[in-house]
């Protein structure tokens, strides 16, 4: 899957967000690193289709995304995303959270539905936690239904904005722990994330954003091994100067 972003800006209140964003980028497993406020969750919003840019195009394998409602409903169909939020309904119980996109979106009949959802709690070790609600649920658990989820569907790509921001170190391990199960068997995806780790050892390639623009981009070896830009310079010491 190929995905290119031509002149793509975004202006919220008179201030510009993403400004002549442009690259095209062979879609494996990317990482969108960047200080906060660079743009990243905006950047992702559109490639998702949830967010109209206010110029420039976006197209994916060579075709153009128009972003009206009729194309944008087929678009998204293909996509799964999972939010910082986690997104969960706290009146419905794990199992019923899965549900509702797989029946009422998709229109897959419920008790095809129902063994869909049994075998990823079984896979993913969530099983004990199918009739629990969010509020009896760690943050690991609810974000790991909550990728469960977005892969039901069986996307065609997966987007996730910051996953892991909210969560403690040990959850923070079960949910990276996933994403590269997923990864590993070949489903797409682009992750905005503060976890240098996991950008630079399970994603194919890094996209630094910064100051609204594209500073650079590459190979994750390469880009953590061998910064050129000094904006990438200066991220990555501030970021990793406390590591231990």
């Amino acid at each position: 899957m190929n995905i290119e972003l031509i002149n793509i800006c975004k202006i919220f209140q008179n201030e510009l967000v993403l400004e002549n964003i442009n690259g095209s980028f062979e879609i494996h497993s990317i990482a969108v690193i960047g200080p906060s406020g660079g743009g990243k969750s905006t950047l992702l919003r559109i490639i998702g289709g949830l967010l109209a840019p206010d110029s420039g195009t976006l197209k994916i394998d060579g075709g153009k995304i128009e972003f009206n409602k009729k194309d944008l409903q087929k678009y998204r169909r293909n996509i799964g995303f999972v939010f910082q939020s986690k997104g969960l309904f706290e009146h419905l119980n794990a199992m019923e959270n899965m549900l509702l996109p797989l029946v009422h979106a998709y229109h897959i009949s419920k008790s095809e539905a129902i063994d869909i959802s049994n075998r990823l709690f079984e896979r993913f070790g969530l099983l004990d936690e199918k009739n629990k609600y969010p509020f009896q649920l760690s943050g690991g658990q609810q974000q790991r239904i909550a990728i469960a989820r977005a892969v039901a569907i069986k996307p065609k790509l997966l987007l996730l904005d910051e996953p892991t921001s909210a969560l403690d170190p040990e959850y923070t391990a079960e949910v990276l722990n996933m994403l590269g199960e997923l990864q590993a068997e070949g489903l797409k995806t682009i992750i905005v994330t503060h976890e240098m780790g996991f950008a630079k050892n399970a994603c194919e390639k890094v996209i630094f954003l910064a100051d609204k623009r594209i500073v650079e981009s590459g190979e994750s070896a390469e880009i953590f091994k061998n910064p050129q830009s000094t904006e990438l310079k200066i991220f990555l010491n501030k970021i990793l100067e406390w590591k231990v």
